[in-house]
């Protein structure tokens, strides 16, 4: 029996490694489109959508292992059972490890999609600005010609 739930915890650890590496490529596509010249936000909002559900199943993921894990701990922390999973839980100590890495890549990644789209948030906002700028004076030009009054020719040929 326990070495079912030692089994199913590497195969939940190599899952999580699976999903981890997912969410490292879609944060690679934010990444470049955030990056292109014309952001498709709908394209974006898609890509955010996904990883929130690859996210979601991390988060099952780790409770799932936790709870094998609690059935289990007491074995795998007895010198009996060290010897007698050595092999697996050095395979999970890998996994663990590669686990880590992941998510500190996936964290740098997020620091910088983050980083660029204050970038695009802020460029919109300048493009507003530009555009209401633009508006108000065309708005202003317009009402001052309006109110203009019209003044005849100042100059006159006298001569009669």
């Amino acid at each position: 029996m326990e070495q079912n739930y030692v089994n199913i915890m590497m195969e939940t650890l190599q899952k999580k490694v699976g999903v981890l590496d997912a969410i490292i490529r879609k944060n690679e596509e934010q990444s470049r489109i955030l990056e292109s010249d014309i952001t498709d936000w709908d394209a974006f909002d898609k890509n955010a959508d996904e990883k929130s559900d690859l996210i979601d199943k991390i988060e099952e993921i780790d409770q799932g292992f936790d709870s094998l894990f609690q059935k289990v701990k007491d074995v795998l922390q007895s010198p009996a059972g060290k010897q007698t999973y050595k092999v697996q839980i050095g395979k999970m100590q890998q996994l663990i490890t590669q686990i880590t890495e992941k998510s500190v890549e996936i964290q740098a990644a997020e620091v910088r999609n983050k980083a660029l789209i204050e970038k695009r948030f802020a460029q919109s906002h300048q493009r507003i600005g530009q555009s209401r700028t633009s508006s108000r004076v065309a708005r202003d030009y317009y009402k001052n010609m309006q109110q203009a009054q019209v003044v005849a020719p100042a100059f006159l040929d006298k001569k009669n």
